[in-house]
């Protein structure tokens, strides 16, 4: 293995491991718990950059640009998901006047 950056080693990759794992969690409980389709789509977001968290943090610890490629990438996804999801809300919303998710069942008949 590399020489770890001395700025790096001051903070354990388990702090990074245990805060990206809590938000991760958060974010499971935001999609399961609620029922507006804003706040669900803010809790998948929430997933997402705790994944590219842990991401970043491997690959900071173990000097290997690789990592931080793929969160760039991912967060050029992100962006274009949030720009579709946010339209496909908007539209659900002037359609039936809700965002419940337990409205939408409408859609299947």
């Amino acid at each position: 293995m590399q020489s770890i950056p001395e700025i790096i080693r001051t903070i354990p990759l388990t702090h990074y491991i245990i805060l990206s794992s809590a938000l991760f969690c958060i974010g499971i409980m935001g999609v399961l718990t609620r029922r507006n389709a804003i706040i669900v789509f803010m809790a998948i977001e929430l997933m997402l950059n705790a994944v590219n968290l842990l991401l970043a943090a491997f690959s900071s610890y173990y000097s290997d640009p690789a990592g931080q490629i793929f969160v760039f990438f991912i967060m050029a996804v992100a962006a274009a998901e949030v720009a579709v999801g946010l339209a496909i809300i908007v539209m659900i919303y002037r359609n039936i006047q809700s965002i419940d998710i337990g409205v939408l069942n409408k859609l299947k008949n």
